[in-house]
């Protein structure tokens, strides 16, 4: 009989990227949540777990914890599924795209083969990967497929269709050349020979609905509330009735049954163990010289004397907006919205918000302990005078709308409920606060959609009250965060292609004199824009509006805005020798300007473009596919000036970056060149020279004194390609950096070694 692949079915075309993608650098780093614990497996006293978005190893001897994720070599998020062999050192992670990551000693290899099938179309999330020597039992939606480790491709395939229609298989095991399936029709088995890729040929051990298996010396599978210990033929039922079994797992000595609330322990005969219970609910567990280790879905990992491990992270991978603070004090919410920004993004978790002190995260009891209760925090900020005072935004239906303040205690390290602040509305369908941003003298300023119905609002924090007072703008339906800019706040209007400028004249007690002025399609907005969505304001003064079509600059802010002829207008750049606008019929999520004037620019679905003070040249452009950003939609960008660094926030979680600029002043600050030496075998890309002044003039001599480069750097740093003045490679030699600021009055120095 003819041998049937998934090759010759024509559904994939087991391509790989063999470390081809090479995506992160240590530029990145991640600020994944580790605590959701999908699987794991000890290796030698180590134990190797995979949750959402990495791996994590963690040494029971030594407590070290290492962690790998796209920021340091795997190719994605939203991990689904993972095995690993101790013996060989080789573990499989699969994806909810259908991806996979190979991990071994030598890198990480992308296999893409299932994402790119156009055989099948339906769900190609992995379910399930087995391993079993050096082949994989990988679980899909279309049935099971089996994976060489070491060719690393695919083999046969069984594609479980039925009159057309596929059963997907949840997961399955390799044991001997025989390979077990649990579907929600039956236990099912089959030879690995000519006619395993033949569903009709398949034999069902046992019908009913089943949903784990896993093999080693024994085989074990269960429904939700039984579990059967598989030997010769026959399935034994384990001696228990569970509420909810979440895993089953077979290791050397033990049968371990993960159940909603216990985890059961059983000898490799059936015969039972012991009993734990962790206090929490785990997705997986496994025993250790007789110890019991479960994979929670809040804790990391978790042993019987309520010990946790697990590298430091936020509560959950969900967020929306983030604040920085001084000592490298995070805040970070998980809310969202939809609808052209009016429904409350639905999001079953509602987690609140995540805060890191410096030294650790730090999620609130305060959302733990009140289940009933609905957040969607949009907005978390702490009082610049006293930053354990903390105030949130709660955008939603329920009767938890309002802005709620909390006081952060640092001996507990939690925070404490102080007060709730409805904002005086008569129902709760109005007043749902957004954003919170601080004036420079530390007045607190609320955008409030929906004061009443059809318009939105600000909202100042009066503290001799303790209240909020609100201001009707009369204007639009929905807000965003504000943004403050030399004594007025800038506030995008996402359901209405509008923005507002709202000037509260410095006395913000006294809602009765401010000013809200306005620009509208008149002003130059796109005929098909349906919203403002985002703003920044420059070094130059130029408000840079982000609407759902496009960007528009309105240069000169404060002195446009106030006057008759305001006018925004669009960035065109040169393309094949003709004017285009730039970002035309795009979302822009966020604008962020870096110390330098650079601007950092979320698109949604587009990825992160880092443009040039101008917006004419594109420095970089950062997508899911070249670079650790989980999501090419960024929700939020920040950047800390002093260092450099932009964060990259996303539902599906956060990622840093290390960026080029920092603190930029008209006098240089520590100049650094890298790499130096430049070994062309090596690296052959550009040289970055930072710390520089904002405006630098650069002239680079060889050894003799020959000037072979010169340039004006702008925005602290600048980066050499090394063609000369005629535009070809230099000789290999030593290179000297001559600098000074724009008006002479400091100057600096470098040297670069090229070696080609």
């Amino acid at each position: 009989m003819k041998k049937f692949s998934i090759i010759s079915l024509g559904i994939l075309t087991s391509l790989q990227w063999v470390n081809a993608q090479v995506i992160s650098s240590r530029k990145w780093t991640d600020l994944f949540s580790y605590n959701n614990v999908l699987a794991m497996k000890e290796d030698n006293g180590r134990i190797v777990a995979a949750t959402e978005n990495g791996i994590f190893y963690y040494t029971i001897s030594t407590g070290e914890i290492t962690k790998l994720s796209k920021a340091n070599g795997l190719h994605d998020v939203k991990i689904s599924a993972f095995d690993y062999n101790p013996q060989t050192k080789i573990g499989l992670v699969g994806y909810y795209n259908g991806s996979m990551d190979v991990i071994t000693p030598e890198g990480v290899t992308y296999i893409v083969d299932i994402p790119i099938a156009t055989g099948y179309n339906a769900s190609k999330k992995i379910n399930h990967i087995s391993i079993t020597g050096d082949k994989a039992v990988v679980s899909v939606g279309y049935g099971v497929s089996i994976f060489d480790l070491k060719k690393k491709e695919f083999g046969d395939s069984a594609f479980f269709m039925t009159g057309g229609v596929y059963a997907a298989s949840n997961e399955a095991t390799i044991m001997g050349n025989k390979v077990y399936s649990v579907t929600d029709t039956g236990f099912k088995s089959h030879e690995m020979n000519t006619t395993f890729p033949v569903y009709s040929t398949w034999t069902t051990e046992m019908p009913g609905t089943f949903k784990h298996i896993d093999s080693e010396s024994v085989l074990t599978f269960s429904s939700a509330t039984a579990a059967y210990f598989y030997n010769n033929g026959t399935a034994t039922p384990l001696p228990q009735t569970y509420i909810g079994v979440r895993d089953v797992v077979v290791n050397t000595n033990n049968i371990i049954v993960t159940d909603q609330n216990r985890i059961y322990t059983y000898n490799t005969n059936g015969v039972g163990n012991s009993t734990v219970s962790l206090g929490e609910e785990c997705n997986t567990a496994t025993t250790i010289n007789g110890k019991v280790y479960g994979g929670t879905i809040l804790s990391g990992i978790k042993d019987e004397s309520n010990n946790t491990f697990k590298p430091d992270g936020p509560y959950f991978n969900y967020s929306y907006k983030i604040n920085l603070y001084d000592n490298n004090q995070l805040y970070v919410s998980s809310g969202g919205r939809e609808g052209r920004f009016n429904q409350p993004l639905a999001n079953a978790k509602r987690p609140g918000f995540y805060y890191f002190d410096g030294m650790q995260w730090i999620y609130p009891s305060y959302f733990i302990n009140n289940p009933g209760k609905v957040f969607n925090v949009l907005d978390v900020v702490a009082n610049p005078s006293d930053n354990s005072e903390v105030f949130f935004t709660n955008y939603t239906f329920s009767p938890e709308h309002g802005i709620h303040k909390m006081k952060y205690n640092a001996s507990t390290k939690d925070f404490d409920f102080v007060n709730y602040y409805d904002l005086g509305t008569p129902s709760v369908y109005y007043s749902r606060p957004v954003g919170l941003t601080y004036d420079d003298k530390n007045n607190l300023f609320a955008s409030i959609s929906f004061v009443q119905s059809g318009t939105a609002g600000i909202a100042v924090y009066d503290r001799a009250t303790d209240n909020f007072l609100v201001k009707n703008t009369n204007f639009s339906t929905a807000v965003q965060k504000l943004i403050f800019h030399e004594n007025m706040f800038w506030v995008p209007l996402p359901r209405t292609s509008s923005f507002l400028a709202y000037d509260f004249k410095n006395t913000p007690n006294n809602i009765s004199d401010d000013t809200v002025y306005t620009l509208s399609m008149s002003n130059g907005f796109a005929g098909n824009s349906n919203g403002t969505l985002s703003v920044a304001l420059d070094k130059a003064g130029d408000a840079w509006i982000g609407t759902d079509s496009g960007l528009r600059i309105l240069t000169n802010a404060v002195s446009a805005i106030k006057g008759p002829d305001a006018e925004v207008t669009p960035i065109v750049i040169e393309q094949n020798g003709l004017g285009e606008e730039l970002f035309r019929d795009s979302q822009i999520l966020q604008i962020e300007v870096d110390a330098g004037d650079h601007k950092w620019v979320s698109v949604d679905g587009g990825g992160v473009y880092y443009l040039s003070s101008d917006g004419q040249q594109t420095i970089k452009h950062f997508t899911k596919e070249n670079s650790p950003l989980p999501t090419n939609s960024i929700t939020d960008i920040k950047v800390d000036r002093k260092t450099g660094k932009v964060y990259f926030v996303s539902y599906d979680g956060i990622v840093t970056y290390q960026g080029d600029v920092a603190d930029v002043t008209s006098n240089f600050g520590n100049v650094l060149v890298y790499p130096n030496p430049v070994v062309y075998s090596n690296f052959k890309g550009k040289v970055t020279i930072r710390g520089l002044a904002e405006k630098t003039n650069i002239r680079i001599a060889d050894a003799a004194g020959n000037v072979v480069h010169s340039a004006v750097a702008r925005g602290g740093y600048y980066e050499w390609d090394l063609n000369n003045q005629r535009g070809k490679r230099v000789a290999s030699g030593i290179y000297f950096l001559l600098m000074t600021n724009e008006d002479g009055s400091d100057k600096a120095t470098a040297k670069i070694a090229v070696v080609n």
